[in-house]
């Protein structure tokens, strides 16, 4: 007996819903280690919170850009 597989139809705005929470626990992350690092390091600007935010929301930026590429290359 051959059973094609069935494909669950994709909710796209469930998709986006899922990338903006990951955005925030990435962008979070950076946050919350560089303050970690400041408290451990210490220094006068909060060089470790400002640069790590900033990886963070690169790589938040990084990880839409790709994962909306492929959405829209699923979709044709």
């Amino acid at each position: 007996m051959n059973k094609k597989k069935q494909s669950v139809p994709h909710n796209k705005y469930l998709e986006f819903v899922n990338i903006a929470i990951q955005m925030g626990i990435v962008i979070g992350a950076g946050v919350f280690a560089g303050i970690w690092l400041d408290k451990k390091f210490p220094n006068n600007f909060s060089g470790f919170t400002i640069g790590l935010s900033l990886l963070g929301v690169f790589v938040a930026l990084y990880q839409v850009i790709r994962r909306v590429s492929r959405m829209s290359k699923d979709d044709n």
